[in-house]
């Protein structure tokens, strides 16, 4: 399982959501650069960054992006903002590792499959959900899409894979959530990345045994400290199970 260790940029400063509430950030009062080389530093082999201000239509934090991407020295995945062929194509000219597209999945599909069809295996999908549906919009509009069918439109696009939040887990029952995102995994081939569900070093270890779940994003709990980077990354590793040897 991979672990994502994200940064979350807001008018250049890092920052944390609840449920999406941009206006309701918190502030870590933290160099996002050092951070995102820290994360590289820790053994991290991915990390993202997502930009709320793109996602408000902004440019504020476009340059501090490019920089972690040319410097950090590993794979970055971009999200927030990628509503045209022509924002997707930048970042990945730039030399983002991957870029994530949500809301433009839900209302121009045919878009991502032709980005996806451009870019295998550099598109990741975003599925935010919540009582049963999609949200697009920063979560702020209830899409008529179903999580699991709106997983399998994308059944043929050789995507990267899907990143799924469920946007209830940020206040409810973190096992609940995991075991929903679990289930969506288990109706798609494609790699699931689950998000908003970390907060501490056992739920490392519960996503990993859950099954399905190929990745996980953790921000929040690496800012507070209830997560160490490292032992994430070594509680994440697969355990290899020894084999009988027959005489």
């Amino acid at each position: 399982m991979i672990i994502y260790p994200t940064i979350e940029l807001k008018d250049g400063k890092c920052v944390s959501l609840t449920r999406g509430r941009l206006e309701e950030a918190a502030i870590w009062h933290v160099d996002p650069l050092s951070v995102a080389k820290g994360f590289a530093d820790a053994g991290a082999s991915w990390m993202q960054v997502t930009d709320f201000n793109a996602i408000e239509g902004g440019s504020e934090n476009a340059e501090l992006v490019e920089e972690i991407i040319r410097t950090v020295g590993i794979p970055v995945q971009v999200a927030g903002g990628m509503r045209s062929v022509e924002t997707a194509v930048r970042w990945i000219e730039k030399g983002a590792g991957r870029i994530v597209i949500g809301t433009a999945a839900v209302k121009q599909p045919a878009l991502v499959q032709q980005l996806a069809r451009a870019f295998p295996d550099q598109i990741v999908v975003s599925v935010d959900c919540w009582r049963g549906r999609v949200l697009t919009d920063g979560w702020r509009e209830e899409s008529m899409f179903a999580p699991i069918p709106f997983l399998r439109s994308y059944a043929d696009a050789p995507l990267a894979g899907f990143l799924v939040t469920d946007v209830d887990a940020d206040v409810e029952d973190i096992e609940v959530g995991a075991s929903e995102i679990s289930v969506l995994a288990a109706s798609t081939r494609h790699p699931v990345i689950a998000s908003g569900l970390v907060r501490n070093l056992d739920d490392v270890s519960m996503l990993k045994y859950a099954g399905h779940c190929d990745g996980v994003i953790i921000g929040r709990a690496l800012f507070n400290k209830s997560v160490d980077l490292r032992k994430a990354l070594e509680v994440a590793v697969p355990e290899v199970e020894e084999i009988a040897s027959f005489v």
